[in-house]
Order: structure tokens, then C-alpha cells, then sequence
């Protein structure tokens, strides 16, 4: 069994992997949200017992895609248009997205806040017991 600070860590270490992907997830839709026809990706997260410490850890499953409809624009010439002449714009709203990349941002930050502590914690306990 590994230590209640190590247990800490580990959560927190876990908890920053999985926003910093969710995180690059909401750029990614960002960055293709005026890609005609592009449909916004979204992340899932499960938690997990990591067996060898003992630590309840989150993981980031693979992102799926959200199959909503976009727009529908009349753009004949467009390479893209159907046979009636419409595009399909993406189904990506940059509201959300903007919403979704700060709230990973901070919960990352407060990740690697516990991480910190934790940290700190560690080297207190090491000077009292090098005393």
C-alpha cells in the first residue's frame, strides 16, 4: 500500500492528464469551428482503481463525436454543397467551447494546486524527520 501523500499525487497527476486532454480537445474544436461540415468532439471520463497504489484516479476515455447537426448554408459553388446547393456548417458553438476550455483550465489549476500541497507536505514531513 502506498502512502496517503503518494495516493494524493497520483489523483491529482491523473486529474491534470485528463483536463489537459479535455483541454485539447475544446482548442481542437476552436480551431475547426468554421470547417464546414466538422462536428465537435467531446471527452468522457471514468474513474479508476489503480490496484498497485490504491488510488482512485480519473482517465480520459477517447473523444466521440457529437453528431447534432450543423447550419445549414444555401452555397451552390461550395465543394461541399449537396444536390440542392446546401453545406453543412459545424456544429461547433464557440460559447460552449470557450466555457468548456476555461473550466478544464481550472480544474487543472486545481490539480496541480493539491499536487503542490501535497508536495509540500512531503518535504515538511521529511525536515521533522531529519531532525
Amino acid at each position: 500500500m502506498i502512502d496517503p501523500l503518494s495516493q494524493t499525487m497520483n489523483a491529482a497527476s491523473s486529474g491534470m492528464r485528463a483536463q489537459s486532454q479535455r483541454l485539447s480537445v475544446a482548442s481542437e474544436n476552436l480551431s475547426n469551428a468554421d470547417t464546414h461540415g466538422y462536428k465537435r468532439k467531446m471527452m468522457s471520463f471514468t474513474q479508476q482503481l489503480d490496484m498497485t497504489t490504491g488510488t482512485t484516479t480519473v482517465q480520459a476515455g477517447s473523444p466521440t463525436l457529437d453528431r447534432s447537426q450543423g447550419e445549414m448554408m444555401h452555397d451552390p459553388n461550395h465543394p461541399l454543397a449537396n444536390d440542392q446547393g446546401f453545406v453543412e456548417k459545424s456544429n461547433v458553438d464557440m460559447i460552449i467551447e470557450m466555457a468548456d476550455a476555461r473550466e478544464a483550465s481550472r480544474s487543472f489549476e486545481a490539480n496541480l494546486t493539491t499536487f503542490r500541497q501535497a508536495g509540500e507536505m512531503y518535504r515538511g514531513l521529511l525536515g521533522l524527520l531529519s531532525r
